[in-house]
């Protein structure tokens, strides 16, 4: 579980550097899930997830809205502890699907995958979405095929920092398959984990079904208070 747990860190990134100023906007999804995503807002928000079980591992997202000619967007880049952006995804606010997914790899190149499967958030407790996408390895030459397939499991209240919040919490199951083409070898990694999205939040919690990984959110951060805290 270690290891895959290092490949899915290998697994990300983009930098979307449009960020616009404003307030938040009345755009609505079709999705009947909308109310437990992000909401639509140009302003930046981060996301400061910590590992309780550890408790010194750090996890960033900067979430913020755009509209352009394709109609509203979420995005959601993902950065480590010290800053660097390792993965981003790009969410149609209609269905809530993926439009765009970009990773960067160890070089720090921005890479846009190759999408697949585009569904990541159900629209219904029988829906079980299915996420794909393939880009290139971390080693010279391999290929990776990340899989994510969520189920709604149950909705329930918990805590979110200071306040009880009702949460979707969902069962998704990880598959990360690298493949190099000239050896024809392949190295399937699997995993599972838990995730919590609470009204009017998006995303507050995950974990692995053993709790040896487990991320909370622990603080609401402007881009400012974000800048500071990495420049340290």
């Amino acid at each position: 579980m270690m290891r895959f747990g290092v490949y899915v860190a290998l697994i990300s990134s983009v930098l979307l550097t449009i960020t616009s100023c404003g307030d938040s906007n009345d755009f609505l999804s079709k999705n009947p899930n909308a109310t437990y995503f992000y909401a639509f807002d140009t302003v930046p928000k981060i996301y400061l997830y910590r590992d309780v079980t550890g408790g010194l591992e750090e996890e960033f997202h900067r979430i913020y809205s755009l509209k352009d000619h394709e109609g509203a967007h979420i995005i959601v880049e993902v950065y480590a502890s010290d800053g660097r952006i390792r993965e981003a995804f790009n969410y149609n606010i209609d269905s809530l699907n993926i439009q765009d997914y970009m990773v960067v790899d160890r070089n720090k190149e921005k890479e846009k995958t190759l999408l697949y499967k585009d569904k990541l958030f159900p629209m219904n407790s029988k829906e079980k979405t299915w996420f794909a996408a393939k880009f290139r390895g971390v080693v010279d030459s391999t290929v990776m095929f990340s899989e994510v397939k969520r189920k709604l499991k149950t909705k329930k209240t918990i805590q979110v920092m200071d306040d009880e919040i009702e949460a979707l919490v969902f069962s998704d199951e990880l598959r990360l398959t690298i493949l190099n083409p000239f050896t024809q070898k392949e190295e399937v990694l699997k995993g599972k984990r838990i995730s919590y999205f609470a009204e009017g939040i998006g995303l507050v919690e995950w974990h692995s079904l053993n709790n040896k990984i487990h991320y909370r959110l622990e603080q609401v951060l402007t881009q400012q208070e974000w800048i500071k805290m990495i420049a340290r």
